[in-house]
């Protein structure tokens, strides 16, 4: 394989060309052994993140774009993200969702600056041409020139010229797209395990109520946020606020499960009510646990079985999406890589139309712990925060990811990370590692 040398040579913050720094993770080794070890190289290597764009995001993948309930009427339409690439979430004319690339074809300004909206077409701001709801190009200005001067060949086809359509796919309401002619049937690429929970997160055939979005910016590599919506480990020893109200426990029952290879990973946890405040000689070994703290208001902590198994099923989805289950809040976190070590995070927050006032509320309140500013989000924000100059500075290091083992099978425990494996394993084939 060629070495990669190419020269990075980003903008500095006063606008000139800050220090050209060499790419060289093409010439690096995984450390041995490779099941278990994680280099910190792999978190801040902008020629690195380019490739990962590139076959996860731009390759056969399917990316999660958003939500049908989020543009009902004709003309409706969502920006939104694949990877670093800005698209739209269209209702056509024909009633059909459409995702287009918000990218002129004329000379790649970006159509829609606003993330949500209503039109009858596009109109890019630059030069005015002209696109219809499925992205196809109806027209622009001065198309046969002025006064017998300049204008478009003769040749010149609209028909070509339109925007950039992808592949679309809708299963419990929510809408996905690739840009990849070669990825799989939707169904194939998830999985049965992970279809049969989307399905289960979605209501099973009821529609969907958007309640509302969080946004946030983290300054860290996106895979570090991935490696922590697969880490069950860490969920009752930094999230104090898990522990002391019994919403997770260590001491209830639990399944870590990694999917078609570590593409996927699910994490299945049960809550009971009754059993929420005890403790036991595992609760007490935790200095997370801090029994004194309450609230003013505990529906926040007291959540109803509305799907009728007492569990909480969080599942992630690769390259860019979590489903969220935490009592009856249920979301979905989109993930959206900026750059080797920025990372967007937005949450988009849902419930049924056919939930009742008091379910509204509920879901409402125990939103509260997630977002920029959640009980439990943000000791996730700290920590990945200060995580990531420690990779910079330190890129030849090795993480460690030995708990539950080295192999990637399925555990009945939080006290693993045999998910993390599993994305790394799938992480290495995909980027020939």
């Amino acid at each position: 394989m060629t070495p990669d040398t190419t020269l990075e040579s980003p903008t500095g913050t006063n606008g000139a060309p800050a220090e050209a720094t060499v790419s060289t993770w093409r010439m690096r080794r995984w450390p041995e052994p490779r099941e278990t070890r994680i280099p910190a190289w792999i978190y801040s290597d902008p020629s690195l993140f380019a490739r990962e764009m590139e076959v996860f995001h731009d390759g056969p993948c399917w990316n999660f774009i958003g939500l049908e309930c989020e543009i009902e009427e004709r003309g409706a339409y969502k920006r939104s993200w694949v990877g670093t690439r800005s698209v739209i979430m269209v209702r056509g004319d024909d009633d059909a969702i459409h995702v287009l690339e918000n990218r002129c074809a004329h000379r790649g300004s970006q159509l829609c600056w606003e993330n949500k909206g209503v039109v009858n077409d596009f109109t890019c701001p630059y030069h005015h041409w002209n696109y219809d709801l499925e992205g196809n190009l109806l027209g622009l200005p001065f198309f046969r020139g002025a006064m017998g001067k300049g204008g478009m060949p003769r040749d010149f086809d609209k028909s070509a010229h339109g925007l950039r359509k992808l592949r679309v796919a809708t299963l419990g309401g929510l809408v996905w797209a690739t840009f990849s002619q070669e990825a799989p049937s939707l169904d194939d690429y998830l999985g049965e395990e992970i279809r049969e929970l989307v399905l289960r997160a979605t209501g099973r055939g009821k529609k969907l109520r958007l309640l509302g979005y969080n946004r946030q910016l983290l300054p860290c590599n996106w895979k570090l946020y991935l490696e922590n919506s697969r880490d069950p480990y860490h969920a009752t020893l930094l999230h104090s606020f898990f522990l002391t109200f019994g919403l997770l426990r260590t001491d209830t029952a639990f399944r870590a499960v990694p999917t078609l290879g570590g593409r996927h990973a699910i994490m299945a946890s049960t809550y009971s009510a009754a059993t929420a405040g005890q403790q036991n000689e595992v609760t007490r070994e935790l200095a997370s646990l801090h029994s004194d703290f309450t609230l003013e208001d505990m529906e926040v902590v007291k959540p109803v079985d509305e799907m009728g198994d007492s569990a909480m099923i969080n599942f992630s989805v690769l390259p860019s999406v979590f489903f969220q289950q935490h009592g009856n809040s249920l979301a979905l976190r989109h993930l959206l890589p900026k750059s080797a070590t920025q990372t967007e995070l937005a949450w988009t927050h849902y419930g049924f139309v056919d939930d009742d006032e008091d379910m509204n509320r509920r879901r409402l309140k125990q939103a509260n712990l997630m977002g920029p500013a959640g009980y439990v989000a943000i000791d996730d924000s700290e920590v990945l925060a200060r995580m990531q100059p420690v990779a910079d500075s330190a890129p030849e290091s090795v993480q460690v990811v030995t708990m539950g083992g080295v192999d990637l099978a399925p555990q009945e425990t939080m006290l693993t990370e045999t998910l993390i494996r599993g994305f790394y394993g799938y992480y290495r084939e995909k980027m020939g590692l």
